[in-house]
C-alpha cells in the first residue's frame, strides 16, 4: 500500500485483532529486534522504544517500514516548543505513524509538537501521523505516585487532567494504562485513538508493570490498539504467542 493510501490509525472494535496488536521491539540492537519482527508472520505494528532507537537510529525505523510494517516510535518527546517540534518533524518524516509526547509538557508544545508532524509528513508525501499524549506511565501504583511526586490529585484523575489538555492542543491520541482506558473513552470518543501498554494475557508475569489488564479486558474497555512485550517477545515461540493474544480478542 502506497504511503499516501494508509488507512486511518484509529482502530475501530471490528478490526482484524492483529491490527489492535503493537509488538515492542525491546532489543539492543537492530538485529535482534528484525529478527524477533520476523519471527511473526502475521505483525502488523511494531514499537520502537528508547533502547532499539539509541542503539540502531533511524535506520531502524526505515528498514522496518521498506518490511511493510508500520511504526509506533515511542521516544517520549518531552522539552521545550521548539524542540518537541523539531522532534516530532523529524520522526514523522521518518514514516512513524504513531509518535508519543509527554502531555506534561503543556499545551503550547502539544500544539507546536502537533503543527511540526504534519508539516513534517507532508514533506515526504505522507500521511499525517498520531500524536499520543502519554499521561501516567504503567509503572507508576497510586500510592508511591502521590508520595514521590507530591501531586495530591488521584492518579486516575491526573491522567484524565493530562488526556484533556492533549486533546485541547489538536493531538487525537493519548497513551495510557489498562485500567484508566474506560474513563478517557468516556471523555474522548473514537476516532480518538487510546493506546494502553501494560497489557498481559491471562497467566503471564506482571514484570514492572503496575496497572495491567488481559488483551479482552482492555479492548472491552475502550482500548484502541494494546502494546505488548514481554508475553510475545519472549515467549519460546512468538508467532505463537502472537496468535494466542489474537485468538482472545476474536
Amino acid at each position: 500500500m502506497a504511503d499516501t493510501e494508509r488507512p486511518a490509525t484509529a482502530v475501530e472494535p471490528t478490526v482484524d485483532p492483529a491490527e489492535r496488536i503493537i509488538l515492542a521491539l525491546d532489543r539492543p540492537d537492530a538485529d535482534a529486534a528484525l529478527a524477533l519482527a520476523t519471527a511473526v508472520p502475521e505483525l502488523r505494528w511494531v514499537k520502537v522504544g528508547l533502547e532499539l532507537f539509541t542503539a540502531a537510529g533511524p535506520a531502524v525505523v526505515r528498514e522496518l517500514r521498506r518490511r511493510g510494517l508500520r511504526v509506533f516510535l515511542d521516544l517520549k518527546f518531552h522539552d521545550i516548543p521548539a524542540t518537541m517540534a523539531g522532534a516530532c518533524r523529524s520522526a514523522a518524516r521518518l514514516g512513524a505513524e504513531l509518535i508519543t509526547v509527554h502531555a506534561c509538557a503543556g499545551s503550547e508544545a502539544l500544539a507546536a509538537a502537533q503543527a511540526a508532524a504534519e508539516e513534517g509528513a507532508g514533506l515526504e508525501g505522507l500521511g499525517a501521523p498520531t500524536l499520543l499524549a502519554v499521561t501516567v506511565l504503567t509503572s507508576w501504583d497510586p500510592d508511591r505516585f502521590r508520595r514521590e511526586l507530591a501531586v495530591d490529585t488521584p492518579l486516575d484523575s491526573y491522567a484524565g487532567q493530562l488526556a484533556t489538555l492533549a486533546a485541547r492542543a489538536g493531538l487525537t491520541g493519548a497513551v495510557c494504562s489498562p485500567l484508566e482506558v474506560a474513563r478517557l473513552r468516556a471523555a474522548h470518543p473514537r476516532p480518538f485513538t487510546l493506546v494502553t501498554p501494560g497489557i498481559r494475557p491471562a497467566g503471564s508475569a506482571t514484570g514492572d508493570q503496575r496497572r495491567v489488564m488481559t488483551p479482552a479486558e482492555a479492548v472491552a474497555a475502550g482500548a484502541s490498539q494494546l502494546v505488548i512485550g514481554r508475553p510475545i517477545s519472549g515467549a519460546a515461540d512468538p508467532a505463537a504467542a502472537f496468535a494466542a493474544c489474537c485468538a482472545e480478542l476474536n
